[in-house]
């Protein structure tokens, strides 16, 4: 599921540039990181907890594996169900994520190091706040673990085993569907596990509409230009929409629904996910959520998520996406804030018949330096070369893209 950098391209310097500008090295530097555990055992660990860690590296192809435990947390994940094109059988990738309910880790001074960064007040409520954000990048993973679950409440299927870093990820074969439906999957677990137990999948066939969705700073307030920003809106802020958004999105979802395909495609890691579905659910149309994976027991790894190869990224998750569905006429949202444009003008450019329309929303009330830069008209201009001007909006105010999608609509 990781994606390597593959080219120097224009967003990554500009990228680069923002983080030596806003200091982001120096904020990493205090940033707790226990990524070194997803790869090490320690002295506590039992015979069968360092076979199980080893044989997790071999993916799917691990001959052995452990069930989750009363002591467990399981996460899993709403996903998209396509047609696959030599079958006609419906298929799905189903992501679960698999860890235990503790954590080995100094979860009070990882507590302090991100109130002092955000210059809270010592007793301050908000420690409260930060404590309970912080779990999913504290919490133990577990490497070689599997999970039973129903499907449709009926159908028994085995998700795992994990790999190294906690996350399951296969196709499945699903026994039936229809264009529109939305069928859950339950985690059939221990008494006393916890987590998110229940997923559901939205059927998609091959013809019809889409939408490929930023999050971070396009649909949600995050500061993704500010190192202290994004560890304040992550850890104490009520997440915010922003102003405006949640009303074109239902807009959009009245004129291609009543089967269009929702995908939130974030730079931000899997840790977040249960804050960002309970985001989702609040504001916006029910859709899968694509995270990045490679920050697992790394608070730090939260700044450079979203900060760093977010274009190389973001291109192989729309080439999945296509692979999926690549007769659909799918919408593009996203912001200045990071390589939104280059993003979506790269992959409109491999597949000019797939991407329709593309909106990016041009951050103006984030006082960071840099952003200037990322909202010169030059800047959009070579992010969407060969692009059909028709095909591309900046925009401040959302009302103005209501006209752009209904002329989008009416001509396809």
């Amino acid at each position: 599921m990781m994606t390597p950098t593959r080219r120097n391209t224009p967003s990554l310097e500009m990228q680069k540039r923002t983080r030596k500008e806003r200091r982001f090295d120096e904020t990493e530097q205090d940033l707790p990181d226990f990524s070194g555990r997803l790869s090490t055992i320690t002295v506590e660990s039992t015979a069968k907890d360092k076979l199980y860690a080893a044989l997790s590296y071999l993916g799917k192809k691990n001959p052995f594996s452990r069930p989750v435990t009363a002591d467990d947390t399981v996460w899993l994940l709403d996903n998209t169900a396509y047609r696959n094109e030599k079958t006609g059988l419906w298929e799905a990738e189903y992501v679960a994520a698999m860890f235990s309910q503790h954590s080995s880790v100094p979860v009070i001074d990882t507590v302090g190091t991100i109130a002092d960064k955000i210059n809270l007040e010592e007793r301050d409520p908000a420690y409260k706040t930060i404590e309970k954000r912080l779990g999913p990048f504290v919490q133990d993973i577990k490497p070689g673990t599997h999970v039973k679950a129903l499907y449709g409440g009926r159908s028994p299927m085995k998700l795992g085993p994990s790999g190294y870093n906690g996350i399951s990820s296969e196709i499945k074969t699903l026994p039936s569907g229809n264009d529109g439906n939305l069928v859950p999957t339950f985690a059939r677990v221990p008494k006393g596990a916890n987590g998110l137990l229940e997923m559901r999948t939205f059927f998609a066939d091959a013809e019809g509409w889409g939408v490929i969705s930023d999050i971070d700073d396009t649909i949600k307030v995050t500061q993704t230009s500010d190192p202290i920003g994004i560890l304040r809106t992550t850890f104490i802020d009520t997440p915010e929409p922003t102003p405006g958004m949640p009303e074109l999105y239902e807009h959009i979802h009245s004129l291609i629904k009543p089967s269009s395909a929702w995908f939130y495609l974030s730079a931000s890691p899997y840790n977040l996910y249960p804050f960002l579905r309970d985001f989702r659910q609040n504001h916006y149309p029910h859709g899968t959520i694509i995270l990045r994976d490679s920050s697992w027991m790394s608070v730090r790894g939260l700044l450079t998520t979203l900060t760093l190869g977010t274009e190389d990224y973001k291109v192989d998750r729309m080439e999945k996406v296509y692979s999926w569905l690549p007769k659909r006429k799918m919408i593009c949202i996203g912001d200045s804030t990071q390589s939104d444009p280059e993003a979506y003008g790269e992959i409109y450019r491999r597949y000019p018949n797939w991407v329709k329309t593309i909106l990016i929303r041009k951050v103006e009330d984030i006082a960071a330096i840099g952003i200037e830069a990322k909202n010169e008209p030059d800047r959009f201009e070579k992010a969407f070369k060969d692009v059909p001007r028709d095909v591309w909006h900046v925009f401040t105010d959302p009302e103005t893209c209501r006209k752009v999608v209904e002329d989008a609509v009416s001509k396809s």
